[in-house]
């Protein structure tokens, strides 16, 4: 899964990378610590429009009667996303972009502690995530919400988890939002082997409350 991000980028410059229109209000950044239920960035494209905005990450199905109705989704597995009741309608007409610096996973020692890593591009660039979008409304609660699309995990990465996030190159990235007819399902796969980097850093980023650019800082031997 991936269940953390570092998203560092100033949100003019995010925004021009995209050449998207950019709402009002979206997240502070930097952020080396973004966690599921609070507001990303995530890039749509809306009426012809490219969109930079906020959304909650943690899908809600249509059908949650509240926000902690059912299981917390994160994730959507690419393998199985244009099946799952609650994802296929979004698979298909509802994708978007979810930028960021780089993200977490965990391995764990002898004894059961889980240790972080960051993972990044090789050249540093940001990373431009595959997710799927669903608008929420129940009584007076109302949420644009996310999912991030993961795969099988490359060799490489697969030292870490055997689950990565879907990467879309930027060659890509108007056939990912619809911009560009059929053909998205394509792009579900895992990055090339050498597109990534990670490495081990503090065990600080365990915490949600952590923040800071030393989270991801090498780890000092």
């Amino acid at each position: 899964m991936c269940g953390r991000l570092a998203v560092t980028l100033p949100n003019d410059a995010m925004a021009q990378l995209f050449a998207a229109k950019p709402a009002n209000d979206l997240p502070d950044v930097p952020n080396y610590n973004v966690c599921p239920t609070t507001q990303i960035h995530t890039v749509v494209t809306e009426e012809g429009i490219r969109r930079f905005r906020p959304m909650r990450w943690g899908f809600l199905p249509s059908w949650y009667k509240a926000t902690n109705d059912g299981p917390l989704l994160i994730n959507a597995r690419a393998e199985t996303i244009a099946e799952k009741p609650a994802f296929k309608a979004a698979c298909r007409a509802r994708r978007c972009l979810i930028p960021a610096s780089g993200f977490y996973e965990w391995t764990k020692d002898q004894d059961g502690g889980r240790d972080p890593w960051f993972i990044q591009a090789h050249d540093k660039a940001p990373l431009a995530i595959a997710g799927i979008w669903q608008d929420w409304h129940m009584e007076e609660q109302s949420y644009r919400t996310c999912a991030i699309v993961t795969t099988s995990a490359n060799e490489a990465m697969s030292q870490i988890h055997h689950r990565m996030p879907v990467i879309i190159e930027p060659q890509n990235w108007g056939l990912w939002l619809g911009e560009q007819g059929k053909g998205a399902a394509t792009l579900m796969r895992s990055a090339p082997e050498d597109f990534l980097e990670f490495r081990r850093v503090s065990r600080a980023v365990n915490s949600n409350r952590a923040s800071g650019a030393e989270l991801i800082e090498p780890l000092a031997d």
